[in-house]
């Protein structure tokens, strides 16, 4: 990979019946009432800030950090400020409520090796999302369900949520999938960067003898999916290919999400959603979740794509293992440079990022979708490049004419709607 995985995801995891969906538009449409008491804000301060903090804020997609064994140590304490794009302090001055973080783990040649190494590393991620959990347990804790959510809310403390990002770790048992929704995890995203036993990526790594066509769901992948029904986890479909996304979307009795994407009518990038995918994910009941990765936004000027190229070889980051290598003092050199180069180049804002959430209300309507940032990650844009700046979002959302019970919807309720959806369809 290039530099430019520095800027995405880094090569980094029968519908609903009706009396369900019904409960959980119902749901949907009282987020807000729940957060502010009623649904009626009539006399109420109408500012951006005012109804950003009545509103109950949801972030479906974000990382620990490059270096995840250092994350919730003294090299990288998110219980102060630092410098990954979401600590604790960060959310509470952005009100962000909620942060969906992952247990990631890179795709690797299949079989028993590549299996026990994908596991190791989750198990590392895993091991230092939990290690913050226990520092800070009177400022965030872990939901497990919809209901959990609004309860630690309520309370006063920030929420996490826990997703693993590439199924791979899983192996071939589906005992794996109780194992980790034991510990916690609500969502899981099937494919990363190539493919794996369960299916096809968007993706697929040539070096792996992945096929350039997606091979769609395996019986395997058939198997995790109803699995994943079974134990009430949601199912992400980013970085699954078209016909492994078409097969998930056919075969899962809960909505899916596609946790953190653009929409390929604005800019035909291949982790982009088609309107036909929107249409086809919203038609079950489910969110695509837009993401603020400006390579599935927008598009860079030659120059700048030439000075970040610069700028990657000069740190030693144009290839995965010199990231790997990396020191976090030199992750951070990048950060600050590249931030010069857009300031320079010119740079992709959460203005755009708003014209893809437009896109998709436009084809699906406003109860179909979400947020997820992917911060450290990739993610980031032009006035909201941390968790800090997540008011700019609610401000634009309001310049554009959406409205209160709008942008609770977007920022949480209909991902809320799903999660109950899911938890419902559990057996």
């Amino acid at each position: 990979m290039t530099i430019h995985s520095l800027l995405t995801p880094r090569a980094h995891l029968l519908a609903v019946i009706s009396l369900q969906l019904a409960a959980a538009c119902a749901s949907s449409e009282t987020l807000v009432a729940a957060r502010a008491g009623h649904d009626d804000y009539s006399g109420r301060e109408r500012s951006p800030s005012a109804i950003h903090t009545r509103t109950l804020t949801l972030d479906a997609h974000a990382h620990i950090g490059f270096r995840e064994e250092a994350y919730a140590t003294s090299e990288m304490d998110p219980g102060g400020f630092t410098t990954l794009q979401t600590d604790l302090p960060k959310m509470r001055a952005g009100g962000l409520d909620v942060q969906m973080i992952n247990v990631f783990s890179d795709q690797r040649p299949l079989g028993l090796e590549g299996y026990a190494n994908a596991l190791e590393n989750a198990e590392i991620s895993y091991a230092s999302i939990d290690r913050m959990l226990r520092a800070y347990p009177n400022q965030i804790a872990l939901a497990r369900s919809a209901d959990d959510i609004l309860d630690i809310n309520a309370s006063g403390r920030l929420v996490a949520l826990l997703a693993i990002e590439n199924a791979f770790p899983f192996g071939e048992d589906m005992k794996n999938v109780a194992l980790w929704r034991e510990r916690g995890v609500t969502s899981v995203l099937i494919v990363h960067y190539g493919n794996n036993q369960f299916g096809g990526s968007v993706s697929p790594r040539a070096e792996h003898g992945d096929p350039e066509a997606d091979p769609g769901l395996t019986p395997l992948g058939q198997d995790l999916v109803e699995a994943l029904n079974n134990a009430g986890i949601i199912i992400d479909v980013s970085h699954a290919g078209p016909r492994t996304t078409s097969d998930i979307v056919a075969l899962s009795r809960a909505p899916v999400i596609a946790s953190h994407s653009g929409v390929r009518a604005l800019l035909d990038e291949a982790r982009n959603v088609s309107d036909e995918q929107i249409r086809m994910i919203a038609d079950r009941g489910g969110v695509v979740c837009i993401s603020t990765v400006r390579g599935y936004l927008g598009t860079f000027s030659p120059e700048y794509l030439e000075a970040r190229s610069a700028l990657g070889a000069e740190l030693n980051l144009n290839t995965g293992k010199g990231r790997q290598a990396a020191s976090q003092e030199t992750i951070d050199t990048y950060y600050r440079r590249e931030a010069e180069l857009s300031k320079r180049y010119g740079d992709i804002t959460v203005s755009d990022m708003v014209d893809h959430i437009d896109h998709v209300v436009a084809v699906a309507g406003i109860d179909h979708v979400a947020i997820g940032t992917d911060f450290d990650g990739g993610g980031g844009v032009g006035g909201w490049r941390n968790a800090a700046e997540s008011p700019a979002l609610t401000e634009e959302l309001l310049r554009r004419g959406y409205s209160e019970d709008d942008i609770g919807r977007i920022w949480s309720g209909n991902f809320l709607r799903v999660m109950r959806a899911t938890e419902a369809a559990a057996r």
